[in-house]
């Protein structure tokens, strides 16, 4: 199995810094969590893990493994692949299940697509009967099911979980959580996870990192998190918030 480390990752935009010195270690095998308010840099860090936003300082690199590819390189993409938040824009609004799968084996030159792709779509609980439709003749659960077969088809190690459920109904989101997890207990994969809902982060996460304005402000146990034992005052302020509110009646 494989793991992640990031050392004091860096991103900057046109002179506006969205990433300042982010630290953190996945084991391999683990699933870790990214938390913290819409601009807070959360996503961005994804992104540059992947090799989609620019490291203007810093290290992103595999651990448990001998071979040290490069980031946004062929070899690195084959080990580390990402889920989006959007099923509805990840997904080739003209292509079907059957070509959005087929591609990512033929750039890297995979044998074997037809078991591959059955395979997949076995592992994500549709099946063969998916192969030919298109994204919008899906729901919003099934084309998140298809984007996530796409991230594994290449048989990564490492899943990068950009807010995977929040585009979809709560009554979908306990399904993809728990396929997700399923996946990752058979598989052996790390996560990486990001999610502004701390209930959605702490089912999947054993640990999680909260960021703010682009910094990391304390990393925890999601133990000790469901327990209130955390450090900083911004924490609390997220916990707060996710809690929701009550509504006094008149």
């Amino acid at each position: 199995m494989i793991g992640l480390q990031v050392q004091a990752l860096k991103v900057v935009f046109d002179g506006f810094t969205a990433v300042d010195g982010v630290s953190f270690d996945v084991a391999p095998g683990a699933s870790f969590g990214i938390v913290g308010e819409s601009g807070s840099g959360k996503s961005t860090v994804l992104r540059a893990i992947c090799g989609l936003a620019p490291r203007t300082a810093g290290r992103v690199q595999l651990t448990g493994t001998a071979a040290m590819p490069d980031v946004a390189s062929k070899a690195w993409r084959r080990q580390v692949q990402m889920v989006f938040q959007d099923p509805y824009a990840s997904l080739h609004p003209r292509q079907t299940v059957d070509r959005i799968l087929a591609e990512p084996l033929a750039i890297h030159g995979v044998l074997g697509a037809e078991a591959r792709i059955e395979t997949a779509l076995d592992e994500v609980g549709l099946g063969a009967g998916f192969r030919f439709r298109y994204p919008h003749q899906l729901s919003g659960g099934q084309r998140q099911r298809i984007a996530i077969a796409r991230a594994l088809i290449l048989e990564p190690q490492v899943l990068l979980l950009d807010e995977p459920t929040s585009a979809l109904d709560a009554s979908v989101q306990a399904e993809v959580l728990n396929l997700l997890e399923a996946l990752r207990a058979r598989r052996g994969l790390t996560f990486v996870m990001v999610s502004h809902d701390l209930a959605v982060v702490t089912h999947l996460c054993q640990r999680l990192l909260v960021m703010q304005r682009g910094l990391a402000v304390e990393t925890v146990d999601a133990a000790d998190l469901a327990l209130h034992h955390v450090q900083a005052e911004y924490t609390r302020s997220l916990m707060q918030a996710s809690a929701g509110f009550n509504r006094v009646a008149a």
